[in-house]
């Protein structure tokens, strides 16, 4: 594998965790290697693993992004990644205030309920 694929691979296990990123291993195919890869190093490898801005500042773009784009089944993975990047409920929070500002109430109350529904879990599951 390629340097920049190493380096997506260790951020990637550092922002999502050995779990998470353990399951998506197994779970590739043929199919979607290609795919894989290109966000191994591309997300992981190339802007995760830029040093330009924190991780926490990282997570509440990301979250901020996904709402404001529909794109509600990645949150709850990032919103356990704030266990990693401490990014924090209230930062997720102040970050969807611009999402329904900037890009609709309907997505940002839809993201909070998910931001709330996944703290409540991670919660529940811990040790």
């Amino acid at each position: 594998m390629s340097e920049i694929y190493q380096k997506g691979m260790k951020t990637r296990r550092e922002v999502l965790g050995d779990a998470h990123v353990d399951r998506a291993e197994a779970a590739k195919s043929d199919i979607d290697l290609p795919f894989q890869t290109l966000i191994t190093e591309s997300a992981w490898g190339r802007v995760w693993a830029s040093d330009q801005i924190s991780r926490r500042e990282r997570s509440m773009l990301t979250v901020a992004l996904l709402a404001a784009t529909g794109n509600f089944d990645e949150i709850p993975m990032h919103v356990r990644a704030t266990a990693n990047t401490g990014a924090s409920m209230t930062d997720l929070a102040e970050a969807l205030q611009h999402v329904a500002i900037y890009a609709g109430v309907p997505r940002a109350n839809h993201a909070l309920k998910l931001v709330k529904q996944t703290y409540r879990e991670m919660e529940q599951s811990a040790p």
